[in-house]
């Protein structure tokens, strides 16, 4: 099977999944977006509303602020893959269950098993409390690196947790630029070897 075909399955078992009861209530299926053999892949932790609305990760208010924080240090939105743990919305935006994600999370590890990145950031302490440790601190740990597997992975605040806390805004883009300097390495590395 070819990475096409597996895409469309993979679509199609998330579209129709009804493992938990927030297939009960979701408009639509929040797969994920953007470049499918992406370097860089973000990972937040459930849709929102208007994600639901759409189905489509990150269009909502905290989406359009995290699009600003990329075009600020150059990154192009096209050129990265985003993605939720969950793939419906949680009531009111309530954070996830572990009993959700734990039904949700293959989907998500198949969409990084296609997408083979390089680089994984988590956004918000969720996401990075489920893919890099159990014990994460955001408020200590943003913008810090880990090496997993074949992984360079870090968790940046969520852009909601921005919204609601503005002083924040100032790590992030710290965070942000220090991403785009390792991204821009990694490419030149990259672009090096192929030489």
């Amino acid at each position: 099977m070819n990475d096409k075909d597996r895409w469309d399955e993979l679509y199609s078992a998330c579209a129709s999944c009804n493992k938990c009861e927030l297939s009960k209530t979701r408009t639509n299926c929040v797969f994920g977006t953007g470049n499918k053999n992406a370097v860089l892949m973000f990972v937040g932790e459930a849709p929102g509303e208007q994600e639901d609305l759409e189905g489509i990760p990150f269009v909502g208010r905290a989406g359009k602020l995290l699009d600003s924080y990329l075009t600020a240090v150059g990154i192009n939105r096209s050129d990265v893959y985003i993605a939720n743990i969950l793939k419906c919305r949680p009531p009111h935006n309530r954070d996830p269950l572990p009993s959700e994600q734990d039904m949700c999370i293959d989907y998500l590890r198949e969409q990084v098993r296609l997408v083979r990145p390089h680089f994984i950031v988590c956004l918000g302490r969720i996401s990075a409390m489920r893919l890099i440790k159990p014990d994460f601190r955001i408020t200590q740990e943003h913008g810090v690196w880990f090496t997993k597997g074949q992984f360079e992975m870090s968790a940046f605040y969520h852009p909601s947790a921005l919204l609601r806390d503005p002083r924040k805004k100032e790590d992030m883009l710290n965070d942000m630029k220090e991403l785009k300097r390792k991204l821009d390495e990694y490419m030149s590395t990259a672009a090096g070897i192929k030489e």
